[in-house]
């Protein structure tokens, strides 16, 4: 009786994934005997993913924008000299190293999109705790919080987009590149102008981002009970009903022994070096200069939104191409022709020099992307990004640390602009060595 109903199951089971392949084939055009279950997942749960990639991805760096913006008051407010600011800048790369590790074992355990949601719902909480945590202690664990859950969302969204979108792996990279570029701009260019609305408090300032991850976690709630992950053989047919993930579960990778693997981490870590210095340390840079508050905020805001446009163009560019060598050379002079100009006229060009910066500061979606090129199954690519992303973290900690004890020992910002050219030199020359045509799948032995 049993063999008779797994028997049963088993029919039922491939006659729904035959309706979902004959719905796809059809253009989502409704097909004779075709269950409702099956339209459901190919229409509406597919947008209602791609919206919760868009909202996670917009949550996925106004937690230190935002802070950036308004790191003077913070100081003040909480009497913080500038080595423990700096250690402040320097948190965020540490979550992300530490909790980022975590996240294709608890994608394993509990589905990413529950991952994710969870997430969500931890940024959520320690942006609206934080400003009210009372001392520089309560401040700094309320951070880790929302970072913890910015971290394992940051792993996660190429392994979803690997699984979900095989074949479109650029345009969707893209896509939530373009927003998270798009939610830390909004966040630097509108902390200021909105605490002064609320009053001209820093707490109500930061506390009124936790809105934004709060929303983002009603997409993920249907999600929550799909555990299936990239290796799984349950695998969705998503996209010109093709599965998700071809073959079944795979042994690990040994990820350390691949070259590229090491080189894609290195280059995470330089240009993650290099965005959270700008991030936590350039309004300041500008402000000292002789710029005020604002428009040093729309500083930083510029220099975060020119990777909207560019996060979706660069990765769409970077697929087409067999080597990403020359995209990470064209990102490396950018960010030396801007460190010069902030050197030399740090005010009389400062809207080029943040523009230049800007460019420079895309070679996050380029990291991304090339996170997913470098690997062909879901498997690979949740390792590589796991290891690119939690080594290259590791890499980044002391950088923003290091910019803040040499502001405050030297006087003035001359040696940490000079630091952070010279750490654009072996971003360009480990990211050429990425970016050449081959996987991880062939170097790293199983």
């Amino acid at each position: 009786m049993m063999g008779l109903m797994a028997s049963d199951e088993a029919r039922t089971e491939t006659r729904t994934q035959a309706r979902a392949e004959r719905h796809t084939e059809s253009g989502g055009r409704e097909v004779p005997g075709e269950a409702p279950a099956t339209r459901v997942w190919t229409t509406w749960t597919t947008r209602l993913l791609i919206l919760g990639i868009v909202l996670a991805a917009l949550n996925l760096r106004p937690a230190i924008t935002s802070l950036g913006a308004l790191l003077e008051e913070v100081r003040d407010g909480l009497g913080m000299s500038g080595s423990i600011a700096g250690l402040l800048t320097s948190v965020p790369p540490l979550c992300f190293a530490v909790f980022g590790v975590t996240a294709p074992r608890l994608a394993r355990r509990f589905g990413p999109g529950a991952v994710v949601c969870a997430g969500m719902a931890a940024i959520a909480a320690g942006l609206l705790i934080r400003p009210y945590a009372g001392g520089t202690g309560g401040f700094l664990a309320a951070t880790a919080l929302a970072l913890m859950g910015i971290a394992v969302s940051n792993v996660l969204m190429p392994v979803i987009v690997k699984r979900y979108f095989p074949d479109r792996v650029g345009s969707m990279t893209g896509l939530y590149s373009m927003a998270l570029a798009f939610g830390t701009s909004v966040a630097a260019a509108a902390t200021v102008p909105v605490t002064n609305a609320l009053g001209g408090h820093w707490q109500p300032g930061l506390a009124v981002w936790a809105v934004l991850p709060a929303l983002a976690v009603v997409p993920w709630l249907p999600f929550v009970r799909d555990r299936r992950t990239p290796g799984s053989t349950a695998a969705p047919r998503l996209e010109n009903g093709q599965s998700a993930e071809k073959s079944g579960e795979q042994p690990p990778l040994r990820i350390t022994r691949s070259r590229t693997a090491w080189a894609l981490a290195v280059f995470f870590g330089l240009q993650a070096t290099a965005a959270y210095i700008t991030m936590g340390w350039m309004a300041q840079i500008f402000r000292d200069s002789g710029v005020s508050a604002g428009t040093a905020g729309l500083l930083l805001a510029v220099i975060m939104v020119m990777g909207v446009p560019l996060a979706f163009v660069i990765p769409r560019v970077a697929t087409r191409l067999p080597h990403q060598g020359p995209i990470v050379l064209v990102l490396g002079v950018c960010g030396l022709a801007g460190y010069a100009g902030l050197y030399f006229a740090p005010v009389g060009g400062a809207w080029v020099w943040a523009l230049l910066l800007g460019v420079s500061n895309c070679a996050f979606p380029l990291a991304l992307t090339m996170v997913g090129m470098r690997a062909r199954t879901g498997a690979g690519v949740a390792q590589l990004s796991a290891f690119a992303q939690s080594t290259g973290y590791l890499i980044s900690i002391p950088g923003p640390l290091l910019v803040g004890v040499l502001y405050q020992h030297s006087g003035g910002w001359g040696l940490p602009i000079a630091l952070m050219s010279a750490l654009m030199v072996p971003q360009i020359v480990v990211g050429v060595l990425a970016g050449r045509d081959r996987t991880v799948e062939d170097e790293a032995g199983r």
